[in-house]
């Protein structure tokens, strides 16, 4: 029994698998308040017990609802749910894999890949959902290292991607790579990119790096504008040690970034350490969702040929 398959006969099983949900919205979106009222007065009629985020709390018309926050294990919670786009989910995702908390997204951003519930038809999807017709999905994350001189400077964590950049400079960086402590190449370039399976749809596509599947227990990296053509994407196993040395000669500030949100400052000389993050995310999804059809629609794949054309 593959892994999709026992999730959702678990869940079918339970019937009852979510009781205490935590709503988080984008309060930035303005078209984000009429889905999330009436996701509220859908989780409140159907008998859930709902928290909301503190700055989501603002944007609801029910004021007896308590509010938190930070996530933390004190909520005791069974599932997060984000209204917004793929940027909202990593921002909670995140903290919903170091609690170990399932995530559900309700999509009102762009693309969309990370998110799996349309606003339209929101509490026919939900109810399949919360009554214990879905699958888990487990994204794992990357975990970042700055050392400087034998010491860790910084830290962070990605759901998408790591990216290593010249910040607000237009010129090139160079450094050195090693994989599993083994030298890969010294290279000159605008950065690189690191990037999961989840991620592999964002950031590091348009740097030209291939899609792979979410269940790919794989690693990417992207080069970013090589100063060598013959320099090109690599695929690593999921349980690679990547380090990225800085050449000391670098004259312009780098940047290393988690999931296009989070910044560490490197200094010429430092080290960056990534690998595999232990506690994954655990997405949640209708038990019909399918990653070609979300490439399809997401990414203006052509759809089926008629029967026709089908064996040309």
């Amino acid at each position: 029994m593959n892994e999709c398959c026992y999730f959702l006969l678990q869940g079918l099983l339970n019937m009852t698998p979510f009781k205490r949900i935590a709503l988080i919205a984008n309060i930035e979106l303005s078209e984000i308040i009429e889905p999330l009222n009436r996701l509220c007065r859908f989780l409140e009629r159907e008998g859930y017990s709902v928290v909301l985020e503190s700055k989501t709390s603002r944007l609801v018309s029910s004021k007896n609802l308590p509010i938190f926050d930070q996530l933390d294990e004190q909520l005791m919670l069974d599932l997060i749910v984000v209204v917004g786009g793929d940027g909202s989910m990593l921002s909670v995702g995140r903290r919903a894999a170091e609690l170990n908390v399932p995530l559900l997204g309700v999509n009102r951003g762009r693309l969309g890949f990370l998110t799996d519930i349309l606003p339209d038809d929101m509490e026919k999807q939900l109810s399949r959902v919360l009554a214990g017709d879905y699958i888990i999905s487990n994204r794992f994350l990357l975990e970042v290292s700055l050392v400087r001189e034998g010491k860790k400077i910084s830290s962070g964590e990605a759901i998408n991607d790591v990216v290593l950049h010249p910040g607000s400079s237009v010129r090139m960086m160079e450094f050195e790579l090693y994989i599993d402590e083994q030298f890969v190449y010294s290279q000159r370039s605008d950065g690189l990119i690191i990037s999961t399976p989840t991620g592999s749809t964002a950031y590091a596509l348009s740097g030209g790096g291939p899609i792979l599947h979410p269940e790919l227990d794989a690693i990417v990296l992207v080069p970013m504008n090589p100063h060598t053509l013959s320099s090109r994407p690599i695929v690593v196993g999921g349980n690679s040690k990547i380090e990225i040395k800085l050449v000391p000669r670098n004259e312009l500030s780098a940047m290393v970034t988690c999931d296009g949100q989070n910044d560490l400052p490197p200094q010429p000389g430092d080290s960056i350490f990534i690998d595999k993050k232990n506690n994954p995310l655990q997405l949640i999804h209708q038990s019909d969702n399918s990653f070609y059809a979300t490439c399809r629609t997401k990414l203006g794949w052509g759809s089926r040929l008629g029967s026709s054309n089908r064996n040309r």
